[in-house]
C-alpha cells in the first residue's frame, strides 16, 4: 500500500514558535504555566507537563515561575490578571492571532458592531468577542449564516478565527450581502491553515483512504478531518499510531496522510512508519 503525505501538513510557525518559547522558559530546572492548554494535542499536554510546563485554568493558580499565554491568545482581562501577578510573562500568542485580536478592536472601535465568525466558546474566538468589546463594540459569533441575528445591520465588521475555512467566511458575508448589509471584512485566516486545508482536499481526492493525525479537540484539525471526508468517505481522525485499525484499508492501493497544525512532525513521522508497515 502506498502512504502519500499531503504537501502541507503539520506544526505551523505559530505552534512551533508557542513550544519553543515554552520550553525555554523551563530550561535550567525553571517552571513555567501556561493559561489554559498551550496548543490543542492532548499527547503534547502531556509532554510539556512531564518536561515542567503545566496548564492551569485560572490565573490565580499560578504561584511561582513563569506564566505562558498560550498560542489560542487571551482576553485583554485575563492580560492585565496576569500582569497583577508580578511574575515573568512569556507571550506565546500566534502573531495571526495577535493580528486577528487587533482587527477586532479596530473595528469594534470604529463600526460599533463586529460579527466574529468561528466557533462559539473557542478560546482564539473568546479573545476575539473581548477584544472587540473592550472597544465598544456589539459582538455576535457566527459560524454560520445561520447564527446571524436578524437585527444585525450596518455599520457592521466581519474578522474570522485564523482557523476557520473561507468557505465559513464568504458565507456569512454572502448572507449579510443578501440582507442589503455590506460588512467591512478583515480575512484573518491564517495562511498555513488555507494551505494546510487546500493540500488536504487535494490528496484525499486522490487516494483510497486518508489518515488525519492531531488531537480531536483541534478545531483545526477537526476540519481537516471534515474537508476530507467529503471527498473521501474512508477517512479517519486519530491522535496516535496505536489508533491505526489496519482493517481500514482493506483493498486500499493508496493511504494519504495529513496532519493538524498542533501536530509535531515527530507525531506524523510515527504514524507513516506505522501504516508502511502494513
Amino acid at each position: 500500500m502506498r502512504v502519500v503525505r499531503a504537501r502541507n501538513a503539520g506544526a505551523c510557525y505559530g505552534v512551533q514558535r508557542a513550544l519553543d518559547m515554552a520550553l525555554a522558559a523551563v530550561e535550567g530546572g525553571g517552571a513555567a504555566s501556561t493559561l489554559g492548554p498551550l496548543i490543542h494535542n492532548p499527547q503534547v499536554v502531556a509532554d510539556l507537563a512531564a518536561r515542567g510546563v503545566r496548564a492551569v485554568e485560572h490565573v490565580e493558580d499560578v504561584h511561582a515561575g513563569s506564566i505562558v499565554i498560550r498560542s489560542h491568545g487571551v482576553t485583554p482581562a485575563v492580560r492585565r490578571a496576569v500582569a497583577s501577578r508580578g511574575l515573568p510573562v512569556v507571550d506565546a500568542t500566534c502573531p495571526h492571532v495577535a493580528r486577528a485580536q487587533k482587527a477586532a478592536a479596530q473595528l469594534g472601535e470604529r463600526l460599533g458592531r463586529v460579527v466574529v465568525v468561528g466557533e462559539a466558546g473557542h478560546p482564539e474566538v473568546e479573545g476575539l468577542v473581548a477584544c472587540a468589546r473592550e472597544a465598544g463594540a456589539e459582538v455576535f459569533v457566527a459560524a454560520c449564516p445561520a447564527d446571524l441575528p436578524a437585527c444585525l445591520r450596518e455599520p457592521v465588521g466581519v474578522v474570522v478565527q485564523t482557523t476557520q475555512t473561507r468557505a465559513a467566511l464568504d458565507a456569512v458575508e454572502a448572507a449579510l450581502r443578501a440582507r442589503g448589509v455590506n460588512p467591512e471584512v478583515k480575512n484573518t485566516i491564517c495562511s498555513a491553515t488555507s494551505q494546510r486545508q487546500e493540500a488536504a482536499a487535494e490528496l484525499a481526492g486522490e487516494v483510497d483512504a486518508i489518515v488525519v493525525v492531531g488531537g480531536r479537540n483541534s478545531s483545526n484539525t477537526t476540519r481537516l478531518a471534515d474537508i476530507c471526508a467529503a471527498s473521501c468517505p474512508r477517512t479517519y481522525h486519530i491522535e496516535s499510531p496505536d489508533e491505526v485499525d489496519p482493517a481500514w484499508f482493506a483493498g486500499c492501493e493508496s493511504v494519504g496522510v495529513t496532519a493538524g497544525a498542533s501536530t509535531p512532525e515527530a507525531h506524523i513521522a510515527a504514524v507513516v512508519a506505522r501504516l508502511e508497515a502494513l
